[in-house]
């Protein structure tokens, strides 16, 4: 069974749940998930799905408002 997420919610879900998962890693063992995901790039990004901005340092708060993104726009995908 896969997930599928289409159209531009999907994406946005998709995107929100992959940068969480980034920040967490970063946040927890100060591991970049990739080269171009540095950490000011990640809380810019969650910033732009949030619609929040987040200084230096403030992974956890970015982490618990996508979260609560998720919850209230994300989309469950399609099970395949």
């Amino acid at each position: 069974m896969s997930t599928v997420f289409s159209g531009p919610a999907g994406v946005q879900t998709y995107r929100a749940i992959a940068l969480k998962q980034g920040l967490k890693m970063y946040a927890q063992h100060g591991m970049k998930p990739n080269r171009a995901w540095t950490p000011s790039n990640m809380l810019r990004a969650a910033g732009q799905i949030t619609g929040h901005t987040y200084k230096r340092g403030h992974y956890v708060q970015a982490i618990l408002d996508l979260e609560a993104w998720l919850l209230a726009n994300g989309t469950n995908g399609e099970s395949k």
